[in-house]
């Protein structure tokens, strides 16, 4: 039984009240504890360290936030999508019913965020540089498709076989090769009209296809079945996207997403290998991440040597070529951009899952690519499904191997080792933590699993490693649920220094839109990282940005203190500094009004 109305009218008056001296106590001991906490995060210096305008800007950013979140993500916009009031642009592609919450699946959520103020003002955000994002997946499909069918000579080939059932069109992969020599698609109908004059020349599409016979793309195109040319697009973006069905179907697993992650790359492998391709490429990517306030790239970039020059069919017998059109394109769009973009570099990589003899031959290739162009490769990575692949205490004999060659050659070509990636707890894969530590990596990509190992985590601080982390790409594979599970806000509260990346934005959702997405996730799905936790982050980036290639000593000395003297890191910080003081005047500018002082 509960109270009697008297006993519960004794029980009130001998309650304390909310202003009661015991209670204030109390409560200024606990805010006291969680300011104390607050000084070991990593992000605590840079906050001290607001101007008074970027201190009312955060302030402004959280109302808007707070806001959203009760107007936006909440059931009242959830009733609209389950009625189809709301349209398929808002959320799900099929328009269906869902619950809205922040930080919301980042999938169901993309069509909503985008049309909110925080997105305006994230998107306005100087993100300093991108350092975890891999080559071939970084450029937006609409573009990368329309240069493939654009650009003269480009063929299709299927790679397995035909493509004529839902099977193969859902397995079976295609190349597109320059031929100089356009091979027309003849059909079996029009080969026996000209009586035998024309040799059948069959579409992918036709079962009687003869496998890895060129044909003309835009005809091909033009000829697929359901839809011709747009039906071809939206199809080989199905190819080259983890959709939104694939991202939620969290019974199937890590192993099972990561089959048709590999499917992507497997079709995209062979988009951008043609120079006149690779040069639009380049300039579109260098475009997108600018535009989006990146002013410094670091990608990962794995390739098989089937290079080829514009007008020739036969692919280069080194890489020296691509990096010489790579390298007059960054200095070319640095040009028009009067330098304010700072520039690209790459980060060779090679498949964790290889054996020995492929693994130091890429490694061969890379020491020569460095010696050619020194200021194009930054650093060294073995990449792929961590569980699947070699774990790197499998590769150690090749890793020293690969130090020893460098040595010889007196080149420097550091560690960014993928580690972590994972949802193991000391097994191999979990391990490789351990590894990409003692091997002296500069940077961890990813770094899932870090938080699960204490020791490690200090080590990290004190040889100043940071994290580039890539909460989108985690939560699209199936690591975690949603930005609320994402470990990064543990390792912030750790103080490891952090970063955000997008990893790999055409095939994960991100598309057009540079890092935006990722900052946006963060700051709408953490409550105690607001606006100065991403300026703090995309700091970071420029921090640990690899500008120049630096003895591990030098590298140390840049990060600690990279406001001392005249260096490339220095200039780019200050820069980075400047615009985030004039965005923040911005944010004030163009929002205060409305949100400011209560």
């Amino acid at each position: 039984m509960g109270f009697t109305d008297e006993e519960w009218e004794s029980v009130t008056q001998e309650m304390p009240g909310a202003k009661d001296a015991v209670i204030q106590q109390y409560l200024n001991g606990r805010e006291k504890l969680i300011a104390e906490e607050h000084k070991k995060r990593s992000d605590y210096a840079f906050r001290q360290a607001l101007s008074p305008i970027a201190r009312k800007a955060c302030e402004i950013v959280d109302r808007i936030r707070n806001e959203e979140r009760k107007t936006i993500w909440t059931t009242s916009l959830e009733e609209k999508i389950a009625t189809g009031d709301g349209g398929p642009e808002v959320g799900r592609d099929d328009g269906a019913g869902m619950t809205l919450y922040p930080g919301q699946v980042f999938t169901h959520a993309k069509g909503v965020m985008e049309r909110t103020k925080l997105y305006q003002i994230v998107r306005q955000l100087p993100k300093g540089s991108l350092l975890h994002a891999h080559c071939d997946a970084i450029v937006n499909y609409d573009f990368l498709f329309g240069v493939l069918l654009e650009t003269p000579g480009m063929h299709i080939a299927g790679t397995n076989g035909p493509l004529s059932t839902p099977e193969q069109l859902a397995e079976n992969l295609c190349s597109f090769p320059y031929r100089k020599q356009a091979r027309h698609l003849v059909t079996e109908e029009e080969s026996k009209a000209s009586g035998g004059t024309k040799k059948a020349n069959l579409a992918p599409w036709d079962p009687n296809y003869v496998k890895g016979t060129p044909v003309l793309l835009t005809e091909a195109a033009d000829a697929f079945p359901d839809g011709g040319r747009e039906g071809f697009i939206a199809w080989l973006k199905s190819r080259c996207t983890i959709s939104q069905l694939d991202s939620i179907e969290q019974h199937h697993g890590v192993d099972h997403i990561w089959v048709k992650f590999f499917g992507c790359f497997g079709m995209l492998g062979a988009m951008i290998h043609y120079e006149p391709v690779w040069r639009r490429f380049l300039r579109q990517l260098m475009r997108q991440m600018y535009d989006d306030g990146v002013m410094w790239v670091e990608v990962r970039m794995k390739w098989v040597l089937d290079y080829r020059r514009e007008g020739s069919e036969e692919p280069e017998t080194d890489y020296l070529h691509l990096y010489g059109v790579a390298d007059e394109e960054i200095k070319r769009f640095r040009e028009e951009t009067d330098n304010k973009f700072w520039g690209l570099r790459f980060i060779w990589t090679e498949l964790r899952a290889f054996s020995t003899r492929p693994i130091a031959e890429s490694m061969d290739h890379c020491i020569t690519t460095k010696l050619a162009y020194p200021h194009l490769i930054a650093g060294f990575d073995l990449v792929g499904q961590e569980d699947l692949g070699r774990p790197l205490k499998d590769v150690l004999p090749e890793l020293f191997w690969f130090r020893q060659q460098c040595a010889a050659e007196g080149v420097n070509i550091p560690f960014f080792f993928h580690a972590g990636e994972c949802l193991g707890d000391g097994d191999d894969t979990d391990n490789n933590v351990f590894d990409a530590v003692l091997l002296g990596t500069r940077r961890i990509g990813h770094g899932f699993s870090l938080y699960k190992h204490p020791l490690v985590i200090d080590m990290v601080k004190e040889k100043k490693i940071l994290i580039e982390s890539c909460p989108i790409s985690n939560e699209v594979l199936r690591l975690c649920g949603s930005i609320l599970s994402h470990p990064l806000p543990a390792l912030i509260a750790r103080g490891v220094p952090c970063g955000l990346s997008n990893d790999d934005p055409a095939i994960l959702g991100q598309d057009t839109e540079g890092l935006t997405h990722d900052f946006w996730q963060a700051l709408q799905g953490w409550e105690n990282l607001g606006l100065a936790g991403l300026g703090s982050l995309a700091e970071n980036s420029v921090r640990w940005s690899a500008f120049e290639d630096e003895t591990n000593e030098e590298w140390m000395q840049h990060i600690k203190e990279a406001s001392l003297g005249t260096s490339i890191k220095a200039q780019h910080l200050k820069d980075w500094s400047i615009r985030w003081e004039k965005f923040c005047l911005w944010v004030v500018t163009e929002y205060g009004e409305k949100y400011g002082d209560e």
